[in-house]
């Protein structure tokens, strides 16, 4: 079967506790993961951005010590934070998924979870 390079999307609102951290960004992976049928050997990165407010766990450590439904101990993960935007949402972590799936896998599935679909509600009820 053929495979083509796909990006998927996520965002998850969290407290700034490393249980809520690693609660939702292991939710959140889990949900991108299952809703996509993406297998751990097809994931080329991982890369999670961060807003300014989050200060007790850097979502990919978090990622790494929870349970995502994946063995992810091979997968590049990256975090940056995100840029500074007055008003903006607090206590974000968002993700950027790059893998390879199926050529026949036309429906794309981003994933916005714990008050963090007011960032993309056209992709909220998918």
């Amino acid at each position: 079967m053929e495979k083509r390079l796909a990006a998927f999307r996520g965002a998850v609102c969290v407290e700034n506790t490393p249980e809520s951290i690693t609660e939702n960004v292991c939710l959140m992976c889990r949900e991108l993961f299952t809703r996509n049928s993406i297998k751990a050997e097809d994931i080329v990165s991982l890369q999670f951005t961060i807003t300014n407010d989050i200060t007790k766990l850097n979502p990919a450590t978090a990622l790494r010590r929870g349970d995502c439904g994946l063995d992810i101990t091979a997968v590049p993960l990256f975090c940056s934070q995100e840029a500074f935007i007055e008003g903006g949402m607090p206590l974000v972590v968002r993700a950027l998924l790059t893998t390879y799936v199926d050529e026949s896998s036309a429906e794309r599935h981003n994933v916005y979870l714990n008050g963090a679909e007011k960032l993309r509600p056209d992709f909220s009820n998918r």
